[in-house]
């Protein structure tokens, strides 16, 4: 088991930050669905989690190829590029997602709850108006680069692994 949290400061700066920080996650995830599809046949397991100050990869599987499978996931995020119909798509699914969120009551509730309780945090109803109101491919490009050199990273190893 390999847990990384890349922690970038940029994230929580505003509410269009964190929605291209959505949008980057999902791209990349999206990216990797062929590459990585060899890994899942072979009983590996990857996640990417869209956490709230940073990108969480979880990699669980046999040791012996769990670490090409994370170097696949770091070399994806290091060449991170897409095209404008990905974008596109991502960004239309996003706004199911948000929109989704935003008419249940319950997470509505939390989020509200949360709002109210933490310093410096967004509203879904932020980070939807910002989404509705567009984002380019250039601020999506120009926040990969910004994220990718303001980063710090925590990480875990678990199991059977030599130093």
């Amino acid at each position: 088991y390999v847990r990384f949290h890349l922690i970038s400061p940029l994230i929580q700066q505003s509410a269009e930050n964190i929605v291209l920080f959505d949008t980057f996650v999902n791209i990349l995830s999206h990216n990797l669905g062929e590459p990585a599809y060899e890994a899942d046949v072979a009983q590996l397991e990857y996640k990417l989690v869209a956490g709230e100050h940073g990108l969480v990869i979880r990699v669980k599987g046999f040791n012996h190829k769990l670490p090409l499978l994370f170097q696949l996931i770091i070399d994806y995020l290091s060449d991170f590029s897409f095209t404008p119909a990905v974008f596109e798509m991502i960004t239309e699914q996003l706004k199911k997602t948000y929109f989704n969120i935003l008419i249940k009551p319950e997470t509505l509730a939390k989020d509200v709850r949360l709002l109210i309780l933490e310093h410096g945090r967004w509203s879904m109803t932020d980070k939807y108006q910002t989404l509705m109101n567009g984002l380019s491919i250039e601020a999506l490009s120009s926040f990969v680069k910004a994220f990718k050199s303001q980063l710090f990273v925590e990480g875990l190893v678990q199991g059977n692994f030599t130093s």
